[in-house]
Order: C-alpha cells, then structure tokens, then sequence
C-alpha cells in the first residue's frame, strides 16, 4: 500500500507552487506563440504590404504591456523560484529537467528575441507603409520564422516543465 506524503508540509507546497505556475506561466506564452504562428501570421501573409505594415506595427506597439511583460519573463522566474525552494532535490531528474527548460526559455525564447525579433520588429516600425522597402516580405517572413521558432521551443519547454511537475508529483508516493 502506498501513501502520500501530505501537501500542507510546507517545504513541499513552497516549491510545488510555484512548479504549478512555471508550466502555467509556459503553456500561456506557448499558446500565445502558437496562436500566433498558426493565426495572425498565416492571415497576415495574405495581406498587401500596406496593410501587413500597418498592422504588423500596430500588433508590436499593442504588445508591450504589463500583462504581456508578465507572461513573458515569468517562467524563467518560476523556475529558478522552483529549483531555488527544491534544492534539496537538485540530484534528481525533474530538478535537472526544470533548470534545463529554464536555461532553454532564457536563451531560446528570451536572448532570441532580443537578437532576432525586436530588430525585426523596430524595422517593421520605421516603415512607411505608403514607402516600403523592396524586401518587405522577406523581412515578414524572417519574422514569421523566428516566431515559428519561439512557438516550437516554448510548447517544447511546456510540455517538459509538465513532465517534471507529474514525476516530481509521483514521487511523492511512498511506502508506509
């Protein structure tokens, strides 16, 4: 027979919240990312060069809110707040799992769009959409890409920070 171990033992719900609010936090910037890609980007792809830049900028204006700021830098915060409150688990593989997707997020999703898509986004910003430079499109579908990438690696950070919080969850069965 198996028991579990009580969750009002306040080391464990410590860190399990905010484990919680870790996959919480990447599956709402997964499914903002992914929406995205699958939705806006797809519908904007069959829109003239006025039109695209117009909303394109429009889009990458309206974004920059606190609610947004949240979501994004969030899940690296979790989980460091997570690892941080679970040391003692720092030997076992959810542990590990977890500091790697933290590390993946704050490179792939963090540094990348730093480097890849706010440039491509203070561009989009400068043109005039009754002007556009002839490589319009191709600066579109680079940024389409990029989002592309941040929409496959946040589900990707998701659905192991899930995995780790359902091991770290049955490992909590012990015998009595």
């Amino acid at each position: 027979m198996t028991t579990t171990a009580p969750l009002h033992h306040s080391p464990v719900l410590l860190s399990l919240l905010p484990h919680a609010l870790a996959v919480l936090w990447l599956g709402l910037i997964a499914g903002f990312f992914g929406t995205y890609s699958a939705n806006v980007n797809l519908a904007m792809l069959q829109m003239d060069g006025t039109t695209y830049a117009t909303v394109q900028s429009a889009f990458n204006r309206n974004v920059r809110h606190a609610l947004f700021f949240a979501m994004f830098f969030g899940p690296p915060a979790w989980c460091a707040l997570t690892l941080a409150t679970a040391w003692r688990d720092h030997r076992t593989l959810w542990w590990r799992l977890l500091a790697l997707v933290g590390v993946a997020y704050l490179l792939g999703i963090i540094a990348f769009t730093h480097q890849v898509n706010l440039p491509l986004n203070y561009t989009t910003e400068a043109w005039n959409p009754q002007a556009l430079p002839a490589d319009w499109a191709q600066v579109r579908d680079q940024w389409n890409a990029a989002n592309l990438w941040r929409a496959w690696l946040s589900l990707g950070c998701f659905v192991v920070a899930l995995g780790t919080l359902v091991a770290r969850l049955g490992t909590r069965h012990t015998a009595p």
